[in-house]
């Protein structure tokens, strides 16, 4: 079983610089080239694969540009274009519903203000982090994907179980200015290899710095249930 470093500030610091030479280009994701096609994007995102949201979106934005034109799409006519995403239905609503209200209510710009975004129906705290970082250089808060959530309980980084709540644990030990790049680093950390199902931990650089260490620990932490 790999021993994490205490006190939990120096097991972060360990972390990072394994993760910064491990992926050194690492970024987001998501193909977007203006702030309202980066919301969009997101939104799309939740519970749904980047290669998957890229597909859909290559066409999307090229049907729609401006908030009006989403707003003003018929319910069954968004759901059709979105239709290989996970939820797409609610997706649909979600964007027809967040863009009246950029519309409407923003002069046709996505809001740059936590407060704002989350007011967007299907804009979430971790949403408004990646369009506040990505679309407004704004960095206030960690994105908390399910690879950030995951791994952050694997190596004994945070006992927090909800998203939010695991945000402002790690805001009080990830350094401010690693704040956006943290994320990217375990979403590619979690798709290289500190996979949700048979990570390879035999591979893995962080390994003996990891209490979930499979092999040698019994208990993977990010679910609490025996390997």
């Amino acid at each position: 079983m790999g021993t994490p470093l205490e006190p939990r500030d120096e097991q972060v610091a360990e972390v990072l610089d394994r993760l910064y030479e491990e992926y050194p280009d690492s970024a987001i994701s998501l193909n977007y080239s203006n702030r309202l096609e980066l919301l969009i994007a997101v939104i799309l995102s939740a519970q749904c694969t980047d290669e998957r949201v890229n597909k859909v979106c290559a066409d999307l934005f090229e049907a729609y540009e401006t908030p009006e034109e989403y707003a003003d799409a018929p319910q069954e006519e968004m759901a059709e274009a979105i239709n290989s995403i996970t939820y797409y239905n609610n997706k649909a609503e979600y964007i027809r519903s967040a863009c009246a209200d950029i519309a409407e209510e923003h002069d046709g710009e996505v809001p740059d203000t936590m407060s704002e975004l989350t007011d967007l129906m299907g804009v979430g705290r971790k949403t408004a982090n990646v369009v506040l970082q990505h679309g407004h250089d704004v960095v206030e808060g960690i994105v908390v994907d399910t690879h950030v959530q995951r791994i952050t309980r694997r190596l004994g980084i945070t006992e927090e179980e909800r998203p939010e709540a695991i945000e402002r644990d790690l805001l009080d030990v990830v350094p401010e200015s690693d704040w956006q790049q943290f994320t990217h680093l375990m979403i590619d950390h979690g798709r290289a290899t500190c996979t949700a199902i048979n990570p390879d931990c035999d591979d893995c650089a962080l390994a003996d710095v990891c209490p979930s260490e499979k092999g040698d620990s019994d208990v993977d932490l990010a679910s609490g249930e025996a390997w």
